[in-house]
């Protein structure tokens, strides 16, 4: 079954690859970014000339077509701005979506709160009133690790209530999950969110935490270790994010087990929502992560011992055990295969720019 994808945030780290891997798998994707300057547009154009598009043609609402893949066509379009999110709709006959388009971020949540509450809760409020009025069959979006917050119950289950979020970013990937219950269940849309965990990978984000360390380790320059290095995060490596996204697409939900687990009343338990981790279930240290990239850089760190940042965790580890149960499929690339990828592309990319 061929699918007619609309895949936002197509310009951006996890957007890029999903759409990649649904081109190559043979679907229609219709690309959507807003192409911001949260960080470097420059990495986001390039990408897309990956795909196909060229930074001529990124004119705003403009949809053009790849010169790579005959399935892909791109829209420069904010989320926030409804009639013409709903005019590409009426035109491109859309399926499915994958809402991967969001400000990202914790600590710059902290700065910045007015972004969040227009990019994700107004955009994706716009999503899902597309979903419900085009007659979509399945809606996939992004949410978050952040939303466990303090949790003490490890690993990570999503059957743990998620009150209490220490950041504004993740109280917004929380309201996400409300929103799309609501919708699944008054509007029948069938809505799964998916809590990623620590992504990271080649053509990944300059705020993420390889991506620094790797630049700052090569320059000499000191790297910012938050709670003294006592972290440990639960790096995932992005070919297995986009694989369980991708299954996940295949497969919407018909109920909420998560419902029917806690004897909510039947009309609920039908509710045609669910929410999965996607996480490597392996939490690492973070001195053993910045032990692995100086290993393979050949180059020792200088490292700047700091106190955990504001809306940061020190921990984060996944059960993605229904993931496996439900798709026949968890994350299982290693930290170093993947931190081994991603350098031979940061050498390849920043040697040609």
């Amino acid at each position: 079954m061929i699918r007619k994808v609309l895949v936002t945030g197509a310009a951006g780290f996890i957007g890029f690859h999903t759409s990649q891997k649904l081109l190559e798998r043979g679907d229609e994707v219709v690309g959507l970014d807003s192409i911001n300057d949260y960080y470097d547009p420059m990495l986001k154009k390039d990408r897309l000339i990956q795909l196909g598009i060229h930074p001529k043609e990124n004119e705003y609402n403009v949809r053009v077509y790849s010169s790579k893949y005959p399935k892909f066509s791109f829209i420069r379009l904010q989320l926030e701005d409804k009639h013409n999110l709903e005019k590409l709709f009426q035109d491109a006959g859309i399926d499915h979506i994958i809402n991967l388009a969001a400000q990202a971020g914790v600590r710059h949540s902290l700065t910045h709160p007015e972004v969040y509450m227009q990019s994700n809760i107004l955009g994706f409020c716009h999503i899902l009133e597309m979903a419900r009025h085009f007659n979509v069959k399945h809606l996939v979006y992004a949410s978050s690790s952040s939303v466990y917050g303090q949790a003490r119950n490890i690993p990570f289950s999503t059957m743990e209530h998620v009150d209490f979020p220490v950041s504004l970013y993740a109280a917004s990937k929380k309201a996400n999950e409300l929103m799309a219950h609501t919708y699944s269940h008054i509007f029948r849309v069938p809505t799964t969110g998916l809590r990623f965990f620590t992504v990271y990978g080649p053509w990944g984000r300059p705020d993420m935490a390889l991506f620094i360390f790797t630049k700052k380790i090569l320059a000499g320059e000191p790297i910012d270790v938050y709670n003294y290095g006592d972290m440990r995060r639960d790096f995932t490596y992005v070919d297995d994010i986009v694989e369980g996204i991708t299954r996940v697409l295949d497969k919407a939900p018909t109920k909420n087990p998560h419902a029917e687990k806690l004897n909510y009343a039947e009309d609920i338990v039908n509710t045609p929502y669910m929410v999965y981790n996607i996480g490597n279930s392996s939490p690492v240290r973070l001195m053993d992560f910045i032990e692995e990239i100086e290993e393979q850089l050949g180059k020792k760190a200088v490292k700047n011992l700091m106190p955990i940042q504001p809306g940061d965790i020190a921990l984060s580890y996944a059960d993605a055990s229904e993931l496996e149960k439900d798709m026949g499929f968890r994350p299982k690339t290693t930290i170093r295969n993947g931190v081994t990828n991603f350098l031979a592309w940061y050498r390849e990319y920043f040697k040609e720019a």
